[in-house]
């Protein structure tokens, strides 16, 4: 699936806000570092990632701790994340895969720390503010 933008219509140049929706079947065929770098490289764009799937939890602290040695404070600020649902729904962990729940369903929202002044999440709800550049 191509990434889907969102684009208020004065065209690539202006400040909008680009949202890249990535599906789980191209994220299938990536190794850890390769998910990490086009996460990454969207971010560093200024641009908000939503994985249809979430990582794996050793891909995602690898994913924080790249991001941890981009950090620069003249630059690249950081990424805010979020997953949904997250780790206190139930049937996830040891126990949800032991009864056979699938925990792979998952949306995660990424952006730059910068850009979203309010990420909140509840049981049902996903909720951000971005701001323009």
């Amino acid at each position: 699936m191509p990434e889907i933008t969102a684009d208020d219509g004065d065209g690539p140049d202006d400040d909008g806000i680009q949202i890249d929706m990535i599906s789980a079947e191209r994220m299938e065929g990536m190794r850890t570092m390769e998910k990490i770098r086009l996460i990454l490289d969207g971010v560093h764009d200024g641009n908000i990632v939503i994985l249809e799937q979430g990582l794996e939890p050793d891909e995602e602290s690898k994913l924080i701790e790249v991001t941890m040695s981009e950090i620069n404070p003249d630059g690249f600020t950081g990424i805010e994340i979020e997953t949904y649902p997250g780790e206190e729904s139930g049937g996830s962990g040891l126990l949800g895969r032991i009864m056979g729940k699938d925990d792979s369903n998952k949306l995660t929202v990424i952006g730059p720390a910068n850009r979203i002044e309010t990420l909140h999440k509840d049981e049902t709800l996903i909720s951000t503010l971005i701001t323009r550049k």
